[in-house]
């Protein structure tokens, strides 16, 4: 049984990669295979993630988007993170995500971001 669900959206053209339950390493393969479906589609310099309804992320999880921060970094890109619970935030401080995105309470916000810089 899945314990989560892997989507998609845009929004103004920029693409959404949407996690919702666990992200472990259950569900690493279909984020990452998601993730490069994006990539093809969207040759993103920017990728929204929204977590709204992550319930848990581990180190297989944080190891993941590790390889999507990186390799978006290879082209010159971005990863901005959205919904991200407090406990989350402080995570993502601990193992140093935070010094290579930026995070937002609304897909909205982090759009706004990426219109300044553009």
């Amino acid at each position: 049984m899945d314990n989560y669900k892997i989507s998609t959206g845009e929004i103004n053209s920029i693409p959404l990669l949407i996690i919702e339950g666990d992200m472990t390493s259950e569900s690493d393969s279909d984020v990452m295979k998601t993730y490069y479906e994006l990539k093809k589609k969207y040759v993103p310099k920017d990728l929204i993630i929204n977590f709204e309804k992550t319930k848990y992320i581990n180190s297989a999880g944080i190891a993941s988007l590790i390889n999507i921060i990186q390799d978006l970094q290879d082209i010159s890109g971005k990863v901005l993170f959205v919904g991200l619970t407090n406990h989350f935030k402080k995570v993502m401080d601990i193992v140093g995500i935070s010094d290579f995105v930026d995070i937002f309470n609304t897909n909205e916000e982090a759009l706004m971001k990426i219109k300044s810089r553009n």
